[in-house]
């Protein structure tokens, strides 16, 4: 079993990103193999682990399982087993057989409320360099939450029941329901999710820290733009009060930092915001933070904090794909009081706008602003096109991922049909991978939409190809030469 599992690993790490491979494969591990029911039996040690691997992995596991004991016929069974059952000594193959033989506890969705704090003690915090706090605030334990709100700037209307979960934030969601259920892991601390803007970072940040507050697990929490920190910290300099700054930020239980790509070339910033985290990840104090870009891309920020964001747990939001577009769109319009939206008009719209959640809110709106002036309680299709007529004439320009594949097809001379098809040749593998990166790079569409429209593949595959051209065009000249003529004769 051991030898099993470590060429399953193997094989899913060829597959899979780093983050996922850490958050969601290495912490399973395998309880035996039954030969004459041709069942692989296989342990979680959280409820959201299990049941994320089940819709995740178990095709692929299956497949392996069934290539290693040379069988079509295996199942494969994810069983809930926390990791107190090992004795800490056992491990390997030994550990798997007293996994084995261990009571399986029952499957129990994991709890997201708790009453003990996971920060220190209660102290009295002197806050006169950071906004709107009084010198003498409070943070014990019997504080009340509205005086926990009024402190923290989280916005108590963006929480998990307002957010609509898909494919491309569905690990960023699940991750997220890990850390209010026990937060300050080292596993996952810090959490960083990074994506483009207007995708739901921010608001699932604030998710977090909602139901953290609301489960009593916190009491000094503060969501912050890393801008304000910066200005935070150069108020506190000018003022005399860096001690004051100091002390505030080194007694939170919980700290939000969005946007930290705004450090950048902030030397000074920069460093107490090491001291900060270094403190606060000492004492299991949860830290939450986003970004435009991954840890590793982040430009003029220091070696020793990008490293660092990256030692916890990174996961990436996608844009939406189309239903879950849709589904925002129905979820905003019922919002909004005495309109109606017509679910082929909320189909047609998010058809049209591809790139974020704030296109589409905004697009929403340009339509309600619409119906109102000529007095329309129902979005029609009609409605819609009339109203959003000056931003479809736009997207209607957006290159496609059709005409990618046609382009690059062309470009290396082979047929289209290749970029659909399950052949690995280098001769067409790599004009593949080049389209899928072209795909991400131009257009708006999803991970998980690009492999759709590549043969039904997985976005883990597309990932892979992205990630694979991006690094091979700044080592190779003639590759970033290639495309350059690529990406010039798309754009027209």
């Amino acid at each position: 079993m051991k030898e099993f599992w470590q060429s399953c690993i193997q094989a899913l790490a060829q597959e899979l990103p780093p983050e996922q491979m850490k958050a969601w494969v290495l912490p399973l591990a395998p309880l035996g193999f039954d030969e004459e029911l041709g069942e692989l039996r296989i342990s979680a040690p959280t409820p959201i682990k299990q049941n994320w691997a089940k819709t995740n992995y178990t095709a692929r596991i299956q497949e392996l399982a069934s290539q290693w004991f040379n069988r079509p016929d295996v199942k494969v069974m994810f069983q809930l087993v926390r990791a107190n059952q090992v004795p800490p000594a056992m491990s390997g193959a030994t550990a798997a057989v007293a996994l084995a033989s261990a009571p399986v506890a029952p499957v129990q969705a994991a709890p997201v409320t708790g009453t003990q704090p996971f920060g220190t003690s209660p102290e009295v915090i002197i806050e006169s360099a950071a906004p709107n706090v009084p010198a003498t605030a409070s943070f014990g334990n019997t504080e009340s939450e509205d005086f926990i709100y009024k402190r923290s700037h989280i916005n108590p209307n963006l929480t998990f029941e307002s957010l609509v979960v898909g494919r491309s934030n569905q690990l960023a969601n699940a991750a997220s329901a890990q850390i209010v259920d026990k937060p300050g892991v080292s596993a996952y601390n810090p959490f960083f999710i990074y994506g483009s803007t207007g995708l739901g970072k921010t608001h699932l940040m604030h998710a977090i820290g909602n139901a953290l507050i609301k489960a009593g697990k916190v009491n000094r929490v503060r969501y912050i733009h890393a801008d304000q920190y910066y200005s935070d910290l150069v108020k506190s300099f000018r003022t005399s009060t860096f001690d004051e700054f100091k002390r505030y930020y080194h007694s939170l239980d919980l700290l939000l930092i969005d946007d930290i790509q705004f450090f950048r070339k902030k030397d000074r910033t920069q460093e107490e915001f090491f001291y900060l985290y270094e403190t606060m990840v000492a004492q299991n104090k949860q830290i939450i933070i986003t970004s435009d870009t991954y840890p590793r891309e982040l430009q003029d920020i220091s070696n020793r904090l990008t490293s660092r964001f990256d030692s916890g747990l990174t996961v990436h939001i996608e844009p939406p794909e189309l239903e879950m577009r849709v589904a925002i769109l129905l979820r905003k319009a019922e919002e909004k009081p005495g309109i109606i939206l017509k679910e082929e008009a909320a189909f047609f719209i998010a058809k049209h706008l591809r790139s974020n959640v704030r296109e589409l809110e905004g697009a929403l709106s340009k339509v309600s602003a619409y119906a109102g002036f000529h007095g329309l309680k129902t979005f029609t299709v009609e409605v819609c096109k009339e109203a959003l007529k000056d931003l479809l004439s736009v997207s209607n320009g957006q290159i496609t991922v059709e005409n990618i594949q046609k382009t690059v097809a062309d470009f290396y001379k082979i047929k289209v049909q290749e970029m659909y098809s399950k052949r690995r040749p280098a001769n067409i593998a790599m004009p593949r991978q080049i389209a899928m990166y072209l795909a991400k790079e131009l257009t708006q569409k999803s991970l998980p939409e690009i492999g759709d429209l590549f043969g039904g593949r997985d976005h883990t595959t597309v990932l892979h190809a992205v990630r694979k051209i991006t690094e091979a065009r700044v080592k190779n000249a003639e590759l970033n030469h290639q495309l350059h003529v690529l990406e010039q004769t798309l754009k027209g």
